[in-house]
């Protein structure tokens, strides 16, 4: 279940990916299969090679793409927090509190 996410950060989400863009879309999210996980960023793009070449610099699998109806990796936990920080994407971090688990 996604909430927390406005109708006008979605739509521009989805113009972004359309147009080949690498975009990030951050909601909270509720998933009995990660528990601790209660956010997610889906960081999409219409290019699968750019998407790919992209998620490769972070060692995601190209396997991992959701390919329907918009192709994007789902971003959770350390990774998550990792990649948005080296993408400079403090206005995701900030709104929803992400940082580092200890461990």
């Amino acid at each position: 279940m996604a909430f927390g996410v406005k109708r006008e950060e979605l739509q521009a989400w989805k113009r972004q990916v359309q147009n080949g863009e690498v975009a990030f879309l951050t909601h909270f999210w509720i998933d009995d299969r990660f528990p601790g996980c209660d956010t997610v960023t889906k960081a999409g793009c219409s290019n699968l090679d750019v998407l790919k070449e992209w998620g490769s610099c972070y060692d995601l699998h190209p396997g991992w793409i959701h390919l329907d109806p918009y192709p994007h990796f789902d971003l959770f936990g350390d990774k998550q927090y990792e990649i948005l920080k080296a993408e400079g994407r403090w206005d995701h971090i900030e709104r929803f509190a992400l940082r580092r688990k200890e461990t």
